[in-house]
């Protein structure tokens, strides 16, 4: 059996129930399974794998609970720099219809390979669109080859312009192959087991791309499965609109009438709900995917992540597509998470103040929450070995070393040194272990001028 020890870490942060902060700390990990946390003298003295962690950082791997990986390929696309949701939406449709399966595997490796630089160990994506034989398994394939933890979000659009919604006819489907494409997906790659690597989410895309049939059986097929669902909820002002003029009620309203609330649902974004959303969502145990990057690059707003948190909503950080964001770096999308409710609520002193500690919580436990698992996000025994180093030498660092928690979120990081996922070492001294990233980057670049060209 397969054995991992960390040791001598600066600082390892467990993030468990007494979010224990260990100087001098490391682990122990069999299997891909955590056995042993402490100081050194504790633990092992050897193992198969062995890291020396000193003068590093040790945290949970973080999880990211809404991407759009294949648009790394359309980052900073002009005609759609300074727009707003819908007519982003609208300018990046008629490209995205020239995705091939080779863009998608690429872009899904591409993006991985970001987040793992980034400190995420465990990612969903939702992938909503399938032209030219594009199939969910070519972003699943991908992920298995680099070796992070996924959770693949069957997404789907059915309701095109003809019909009163958003995207263009030519890439919406017909919601009877949507079902069925969801069921193979869910037979062919569901793990339903603690330390599964691959799981699947139904995922309709949002109000104003699918029917109300689709989402009410979408949500009687994951149940009927047991498997999670998302979707985009209330993101700004038109989204809000769109569902009042349509249905009548509110985005959560929406979700209310058709099973769209409860512990195995999360929505991304969210930036417009209502007080009494957010007491909705907290009753039943809805989560949230906190964007704020992509809010604050689409001019959506600030979503009421302190009003969420205190109500007790299950709120997760994401960095959501990289053509809205444009970026990919988990822990800088905290460090906005971090930042922004500061500018939206108050003073860093008072209750509304969001805190380094709180911030990394709802990037790992309550990210592991939103997916619906208890095997992740938290470095103790009996959780998955997710581990994230970062060296305390960087220039950027520089001065902060008596809060090297505080640090990575008040600071810059450009990479981690080792990302661990299941107990193997997939970034290595800040360079990936199980890819070729130049020739990675080469071939995606080639890919997505032939995109923008399309």
């Amino acid at each position: 059996m397969a054995t991992l020890l960390i040791r001598n870490a600066a600082l390892l942060v467990t993030m468990d129930e007494t979010r224990r902060e260990i100087a001098g700390g490391g682990l122990f990990a069999r299997d891909g399974v955590i056995e042993a946390v402490g100081p050194g003298d504790s633990l092992p003295a050897t193992a198969d794998e062995m890291i020396d962690a000193r003068g590093q950082i040790v945290i949970p791997g973080l999880v990211n609970t809404h991407h759009h990986m294949y648009q790394t390929l359309t980052r900073v696309i002009r005609p759609a720099q300074d727009c707003e949701l819908f007519e982003w939406l609208r300018t990046l449709y008629p490209i995205w219809s020239g995705l091939t399966p080779e863009m998608v595997h690429v872009s899904t490796q591409t993006a991985m390979a970001e987040l793992l630089l980034s400190g995420c160990t465990t990612s969903s994506d939702h992938l909503y669109i399938y032209p030219n034989g594009v199939r969910l398994d070519d972003s699943i394939e991908a992920a298995v080859e680099i070796g992070m933890r996924f959770h693949a979000a069957r997404g789907s659009m059915s309701v095109g312009q003809s019909q009163g919604g958003l995207p263009p006819d030519r890439v919406v489907e017909r919601e009877p192959d949507i079902l069925a494409d969801t069921q193979r997906v869910i037979e062919r790659w569901h793990d339903p087991k603690r330390f599964a690597m691959q799981r699947i989410v139904v995922a309709p895309c949002s109000p104003f791309s699918v029917s109300r049939e689709l989402m009410r059986d979408a949500a009687l097929l994951a149940r009927a499965h047991g498997v999670s669902l998302h979707t985009h909820l209330a993101e700004n002002d038109n989204d809000i609109a769109y569902t009042r003029e349509k249905f009548g009620c509110t985005p959560v309203e929406y979700a209310e009438q058709l099973g769209w609330l409860g512990r195995d649902v999360w929505h991304a974004h969210c930036v417009k709900l209502d007080e009494a959303g957010i007491a909705l969502f907290a009753r039943t145990g809805t989560g949230v995917a906190h964007c704020p990057g992509s809010n604050m690059r689409l001019a959506s707003g600030i979503a009421p992540i302190r009003a969420m948190r205190d109500a007790g909503v299950p709120v997760s950080i994401a960095v959501d597509g990289s053509a809205s964001n444009d970026s990919g770096h988990m822990l800088g999308e905290a460090r906005l998470a971090l930042l922004l409710q500061r500018v939206a609520h108050g003073p860093t002193n008072g209750p509304s103040a969001m805190t380094a500690r709180e911030v990394l919580e709802i990037a790992t436990r309550g990210g592991a929450q939103v997916l619906g698992r208890d095997d992740i996000g938290v470095l103790a025994p009996g959780m998955a070995a997710d581990i994230v180093t970062v060296k305390l030498d960087e220039i950027g660092l520089a001065g902060a070393l008596h809060d090297p928690l505080a640090a990575l979120f008040f600071c810059h990081v450009p990479r981690v040194s080792h990302s661990i996922v299941n107990g193997r070492v997939v970034v290595r001294d800040g360079q990936h272990a199980t890819l070729d990233l130049p020739r990675l980057i080469e071939r995606h670049n080639v890919l997505a001028a032939r995109l923008a060209s399309h």
